[in-house]
């Protein structure tokens, strides 16, 4: 089994250091909406609380793109990514989902996602890696189940195999 040499890193629950001081690359002009995110936000703050707040949220992010790098089964389809702006934008939309004060900032998920190559069984990984992250913030399962949610009909644009 190769590692990466992040594995290290994730499990000990410190900061990767491919996100350390990183800039984000440039991308092409889009116009930036709440839209893009693909669904509407969960009303009320519960939920968003449950999550620990925007830190909870942050932590969650930063454990899951750890996962990318770590996880064989879709490892591949984030070595040439951009950490930075993966954290930063999904860390945006979860907050925004979840009923935040935040608004997003990254492109529509079509778009987002059109070159990746993302198989049902990617999205199937990384929802378990996402609800591994969710647990280690101690996310009661009721509030993981209402983000899972709001994500699950995303799987029409992100899943392009």
């Amino acid at each position: 089994m190769r590692l990466h040499p992040a594995s290290l890193f994730v499990a000990l629950g410190l900061a990767l250091p491919f996100t350390a001081g990183a800039t984000e690359k440039p991308v092409d002009p889009y116009v930036q909406s709440d839209r893009n995110a693909g669904v509407t936000p969960i009303q009320g703050d519960g939920v968003y609380k449950a999550f620990h707040g925007k830190a909870g949220i942050d932590r969650i992010v930063h454990r899951l793109n750890g996962y990318h790098h770590t996880d064989p089964r879709i490892s591949d389809l984030f070595h040439a990514a951009d950490d930075q702006r993966l954290e930063r934008t999904l860390s945006e939309m979860f907050c925004y989902v979840l009923g935040g004060p935040c608004h997003y900032t990254g492109r529509d998920m079509a778009s987002a996602h059109k070159d990746m190559g993302v198989q049902i069984a990617h999205q199937n990984a990384q929802i378990e890696d996402l609800q591994k992250a969710m647990a280690e913030e101690h996310v009661p399962v009721w509030a993981q189940n209402k983000l899972l949610a709001k994500l699950a009909p995303l799987e029409r644009v992100t899943v392009t195999r």
